[in-house]
């Protein structure tokens, strides 16, 4: 079957929309935990893709990005509720067929899951040696990639956080798109890979990073301030990318009122 056109996925976004923010906040939190968990997992993915490559900067920083899109194949294919992806929801909200509050309510309890199933997953990696492998060369990486986000301007986390969940919410649009798992698969890879690969930031996946990097690094604790003011401010960068950039962009271009044809008489 053909995809979906543009309009249509913008229709079933908005409706879309209005099931997540009505969920069963129990059940909200669960998915919301896994999603956490699913990230983290293709966070070490990643890391363990770029670590002894030697293929070169932008080959090892795409496929690093191909590996990363593990975490949002697992949330979209498995069924999970991720924040950064969720922030599609403000369309239904745009629509008025959700409230403010169940909007908010949608996002925090996401986030608060996500937080909570990242930190698990990061918990369970450090006291099963997963930074072992590669004779601890893993370990070598995970703290780079945390000292290096811990130490990013305030200005390029915001940036690169609206940058990130911009291509994070395309990825989740591509997947209204198809009909079967490999168009879901197909739909995500690519924007993420793309994400991963430039440097953008994400807020749920620092959530693994950070912490890991703040436990293995010798001063780790140098690192606390500058992860925590990483994970708040590309948190607000991702909901501007998303919210904004994409669900606020094509509710503007096709579900505003007066964005459709008028019809013939």
């Amino acid at each position: 079957m053909d995809a979906y056109a543009p309009k249509e996925i913008a229709a079933r976004v908005a409706r879309l929309g209005v099931a997540k923010a009505r969920q069963p906040t129990g059940t909200l939190l669960v998915l919301a935990v896994l999603a956490g968990a699913f990230i983290s997992l293709g966070a070490l993915l990643f890391a363990v893709a770029i670590t002894g490559s030697t293929l070169g900067f932008g080959p090892t920083r795409l496929l690093g990005g191909v590996a990363f899109s593990l975490g949002l194949v697992l949330v979209v294919v498995a069924g999970a509720e991720l924040f950064t992806g969720n922030n599609l929801v403000a369309m239904a909200w745009a629509q008025r067929e959700i409230t403010l509050a169940e909007l908010v309510r949608s996002w925090i309890v996401a986030y608060a899951g996500n937080l909570l199933g990242a930190l698990l997953t990061f918990l369970v990696c450090f006291i099963g040696s997963a930074h072992a492998l590669s004779d601890g060369a893993l370990a070598q990486t995970l703290v780079g990639i945390g000292t290096h986000k811990a130490g990013l301007s305030p200005v390029s986390m915001v940036a690169l956080g609206v940058l990130c969940n911009a291509l994070v919410c395309l990825a989740v649009w591509l997947t209204q798109a198809g009909h079967s798992v490999v168009d879901k698969v197909i739909g995500v890879v690519f924007p993420i890979a793309a994400f991963v690969a430039l440097g953008f930031e994400h807020s749920i996946a620092n959530m693994f990073f950070l912490p890991y990097a703040i436990t293995l690094a010798p001063d780790g604790g140098a690192l606390i301030a500058g992860s925590l003011v990483n994970v708040a401010l590309v948190t607000l960068g991702n909901l501007v990318g998303g919210s904004v950039l994409v669900a606020g962009v094509y509710w503007l271009a096709y579900l505003r009122p007066g964005a459709q044809p008028r019809q013939a008489p």
